[in-house]
């Protein structure tokens, strides 16, 4: 299965990144990441957990892409106090990670797709 490519739009509010889309209900890791706008941080978080997903989850994820400066009001839900913010939606119990993603293992643990060495 090959992932679609997709530009990130900043007219909309969220957006989602699924490489299992042509398989509706296919994906079992379901993850929303909150930014603020295009910053290098949220740019670099985006990357790193498209990373993280190809490497480790392939074709078992989506990724929701929440912009907070287009919809403050959707930090609500998730109880989002800072950007860029992972929340693990599903498998439940939900589960956040603060910041731009970059140490893989430490996503990896917060995700608890593989347990603490």
């Amino acid at each position: 299965m090959t992932a679609r490519a997709t530009t990130t739009r900043p007219a909309r509010a969220a957006r989602t990144v699924s490489p299992s889309e042509f398989q509706p209900g296919a994906a079992e890791w379901q993850l929303r990441l909150y930014v603020a706008g295009q910053t290098a941080k949220s740019i670099a978080a985006l990357d790193n957990l498209k990373r993280v997903c190809e490497t480790h989850l392939a074709g078992r994820y989506t990724i929701e892409v929440v912009d907070l400066l287009i919809n403050p009001r959707l930090a609500a839900g998730d109880q989002i106090l800072a950007v860029p913010t992972l929340v693990r939606k599903f498998p439940e119990p939900i589960r956040k990670i603060i910041g731009d993603l970059s140490n893989e293992e430490r996503v990896l643990v917060g995700l608890d797709v593989q347990p603490l060495r």
